[in-house]
């Protein structure tokens, strides 16, 4: 069996190599839920962000946090689930330049901008399986700190320290190779190859 790939924060370029698409990983350290508006803040705004993620991982997702009980200004995670990635797409190639964040987490695939990121900046993307929202929140050990809390529950910068958090698979490595892309090539094949021997096997049908 092989051995469990676990990446730990702070990550360096040195760490990604070797990782492939498709890959299964894990991270222990520290991760930043960062959504549309964080990315717009930085991005369009000028915004500075108010967490240090330079060799850390940002996680597209709004979780649903609550307060721990006598610890004045402490939370615990209830449940973590990915948002869609693509939503971040137009940002994140300026957004990774500019924080040197490592590992982006997220649901689904990402685009053009976000390989040229992970092939420039040497990071990953890669997807949190839907679905597991709740299996999430228990690999969250602890929220260590919040930044930007008006923009409310979900878009809250919650600072998290994981262990084990995962699976994640590699969707885009440090050569900005990007495996929904190349899985949708594949798919298309198959399905000319189908539409072809179906056409041929219903030729009769006028």
């Amino acid at each position: 069996m092989n051995e469990k790939k676990i990446l730990t924060t702070p990550i360096s370029s040195e760490d990604l190599a070797g990782i492939k698409v498709g890959d299964i990983i894990y991270l222990n350290g520290h991760l930043v839920t960062c959504r549309d508006v964080a990315h717009r803040r930085l991005i369009e705004a000028g915004r500075e962000l108010p967490v240090d993620v330079r060799g850390g991982a940002i996680f597209h997702a709004g979780p649903i946090v609550r307060p721990v009980e006598g610890q004045e200004g402490k939370f615990e995670m209830v449940s973590i689930g990915p948002t869609t990635s693509m939503r971040m797409e137009k940002f994140e190639k300026e957004f990774v330049e500019q924080t040197g964040v490592k590992l982006i987490i997220g649901k689904g695939g990402m685009g053009p901008n976000t390989e040229a990121a992970c092939k420039e900046q040497k990071a990953l993307h890669v997807v949190f399986p839907a679905g597991c929202a709740v299996l999430a929140a228990t690999e969250v050990e602890e929220i260590e700190d919040h930044q930007w809390d008006d923009l409310g529950m979900p878009e809250t910068l919650w600072v998290c320290r994981v262990k084990e958090f995962g699976p994640l698979i590699v969707s885009i490595d440090t050569e900005g190779n990007n495996l929904f892309e190349n899985n949708k090539v594949e798919f298309n094949k198959k399905k000319a190859r189908a539409y072809e021997e179906i056409s041929k096997q219903v030729s009769f049908i006028k």
